[in-house]
């Protein structure tokens, strides 16, 4: 024999049968006959079947009054099946099984809980709350329906004016509803409508905003760009300030005046710092002189390149220290402007030469600066170049010889000075005349 076990569906606790029950020899198996069911009290004599109602159906609508709040009555004639553990639910009658008093208690509250496919029984606390939610529903519907009662009620005492009047107002809704839908479209409508045109300005707002970012970096490139050649413009402004303030000095500058320098205040004369002669008192060196005569002789040649001229006889060729003379008519003759200490003869008669050759220049010069218009040139020194002689300024001045022999230190030193004076104003003449101030 075994033992009937139930779960409940909805807490999951399990469900046991009484002991009782289980004395009584309840066979699940055998499906034995329940005919051995005590019946309720009542009157003596009678059947189950007798009378309105059966003791199981009294004892059923107890309990069903038990879980909806009130008490729960009888004597636990019925609860030997499941005492305060579970309900069973229907009619007892005679000769059920307990396989269909299960049957039955399984449909019952398939129906309770609103499921179909549920397969066990409730407990009693499951019941109950069921129960009481089914009242409250229950009391939910006789409200409406009572409220819907009044409702017709009211609606069939209403007159027919009344009736008209709400048929009108009704009608006047319903258009006014009509019209409000058709303006819900609409304005659904141009809510499409401007949340299409909100989406074409807020994607034209994105490109616009990316052009803009891309103008403004150009603009920053352009900006900076823009600083880079002003401040190149600044330099080069600078540069040609300079520039131009160097040269007005420069114009202000006589070249000539300043690259040669004569002073003849001294013993012996001077020219770039370079003594031309020699005094017994104040002895210089062949090499000074000889330097001394190369800048005389670029002097003489920077003068005639000034004013044009193309010397005669004579080509003059300085060279520092080793300047010299050529004929014209003979090119491999030259006649040295410059002599060696020890040397005599020869030597010292081609050095004689030279320096009358370069008398003749200065003769030459003299003539070309006389020309043309405005002030000539006046040289104070006049020169005999056939003699070799260069006389002091004034009628009675006396002449000297340029030549070394027949000669003295001391007047050969006087010659050159006097040479050194019609060269330096031939230099301030050309740098009046030719030099602008």
């Amino acid at each position: 024999m075994s033992t009937i076990r139930f779960t409940c569906q909805r807490c999951y606790q399990p469900l046991k049968l009484s002991q009782s029950s289980e004395t009584l020899g309840l066979d699940t198996s055998r499906e034995a006959a329940a005919a051995s069911l005590p019946s309720a009290p009542g009157e003596p004599g009678k059947t189950p079947e007798e009378g309105p109602t059966s003791a199981g159906e009294t004892d059923v609508e107890k309990r069903q009054d038990g879980a909806s709040g009130g008490p729960i009555p009888g004597d636990g004639r019925l609860c030997w099946l499941v005492p305060s553990i579970f309900t069973l639910l229907g009619k007892l009658g005679p000769g059920r099984t307990l396989h269909s008093i299960q049957k039955s208690v399984q449909g019952t509250f398939d129906i309770l809980s609103g499921e179909e496919d549920l397969d066990q029984p409730l407990c009693q606390d499951c019941t109950d709350n069921l129960l009481e939610h089914l009242d409250t529903q229950l009391r939910i519907s006789e409200a409406d329906g009572q409220s819907y009662k009044r409702g017709l009620e009211a609606g069939e005492r209403v007159g027919e004016d009344d009736r008209e009047t709400l048929q009108e107002e009704l009608r006047a809704a319903e258009l006014e509803e009509a019209r409000l839908v058709r303006e819900l479209e609409e304005v659904e409508k141009s809510r499409e409508r401007a949340a299409r045109s909100l989406a074409a300005a807020q994607a034209e707002t994105a490109v616009l905003g990316q052009q803009e970012s891309q103008y403004r970096r150009d603009c920053s490139a352009l900006q900076w760009q823009q600083l880079e050649l002003f401040d190149e413009l600044r330099s080069v402004e600078n540069q040609l300030h300079c520039a131009q303030t160097q040269l007005a000095r420069l114009e202000r500058t006589n070249a000539l005046r300043s690259a040669f320098d004569i002073r003849n205040d001294g013993p012996v004369a001077l020219i770039n710092n370079f003594r031309l002669g020699c005094l017994r008192a104040v002895p210089v060196s062949w090499n000074e002189v000889n330097a001394a005569w190369g800048q005389a002789a670029l002097l003489l040649l920077a003068l005639s390149n000034k004013v044009g001229l193309q010397f005669r006889r004579f080509r003059l060729i300085p060279c520092g220290s080793r300047s010299h003379l050529k004929y014209l008519s003979k090119s491999s003759v030259e006649l040295p402007l410059f002599c060696d200490q020890g040397q005599s003869g020869p030597l010292f008669s081609k050095f004689d030469h030279a320096m009358m050759a370069f008398l003749d220049c200065m003769q030459q010069f003299k003539k070309e600066a006389e020309k043309g218009e405005g002030p000539g040139l006046c040289m104070p020194c006049r020169m005999h170049v056939a003699e070799g002689l260069i006389q002091e300024p004034g009628a009675g001045g006396e002449a000297y010889s340029i030549r070394t022999y027949p000669n003295t230190q001391e007047r050969w030193s006087k010659a050159l000075r006097l040479v050194l004076t019609n060269l330096k104003c031939s230099l301030d003449w050309v740098s009046l005349k030719y030099c602008p101030k």
